[in-house]
């Protein structure tokens, strides 16, 4: 019932998930102070937030009072897209990372940017100028049958309907404080040592079928 979900335990609908390597895995390049604060606080925090929106929804409907229903569609968007894009944050990263793609992502991201180089410029020009809090996301669009690069601002602004995330950086402060203090771009300019190709195209290659 809704008060189970509230409280959490075993009937919870969504979970923090376990992070796909030792919280020091992603050193010298990602802090694992850092990574303990962004999985453990900040990454939970968008689980309970999403899960006590879902409540608050499902509460509403039960007494049939939708006043607070602009409210709770925010939330609903915000720490749903937020619990979204950090599961596929700490996927894109591996410890053995960097490089460039092979196979299919590679030669689409040529087709679709021109080259591999004009691509990362794209991408790491749009993480960099997110306004305030945000990320920069590389994309799939099934209707337009090609490869976007997006920036979104908080979490949930500024998609386009129906885009597969594939790769994403996190560019609120939170993601890199600790270490880059106020410098964006070399957060930025570092974390392109973590990607984890093979993740990125493997959802690639499901997402355009």
């Amino acid at each position: 019932g809704t008060k189970s979900i509230i409280r959490g335990g075993n009937n919870m609908p969504y979970q923090l998930p376990e992070l796909p390597y030792a919280y020091d895995a992603l050193e010298p390049h990602y802090d694992e102070a850092t990574v303990r604060l962004h999985h453990d606080i900040h990454h939970k925090g968008y689980v309970d937030g999403l899960n006590n929106a879902e409540a608050k929804l499902a509460e509403a409907r039960e007494k049939g009072d939708f006043g607070l229903v602009k409210h709770w569609e925010r939330e609903l968007a915000f720490h749903g897209s937020g619990h979204l894009l950090h599961t596929l944050f700490w996927t894109n990263m591996t410890p053995d990372g960097g490089g460039t793609p092979a196979g299919a992502l590679g030669e689409r991201i040529s087709q679709d940017f021109g080259s591999f180089e004009a691509f990362k410029k794209q991408f790491s020009a749009a993480a960099v100028a997110v306004e305030g809090s945000g990320w920069a996301v590389l994309v799939w669009n099934p209707e337009f049958k090609k490869l976007e690069i997006l920036q979104a601002e908080k979490h949930q602004n500024l998609t386009q309907w129906g885009a597969v995330p594939l790769l994403t950086v996190d560019v609120w402060e939170h993601a890199y404080y600790l270490k880059y203090q106020n410098k964006r771009a070399a957060w930025v300019e570092t974390w392109w040592n973590l990607v984890n190709w093979a993740d990125a195209s493997q959802r690639f290659e499901k997402a355009a079928k």
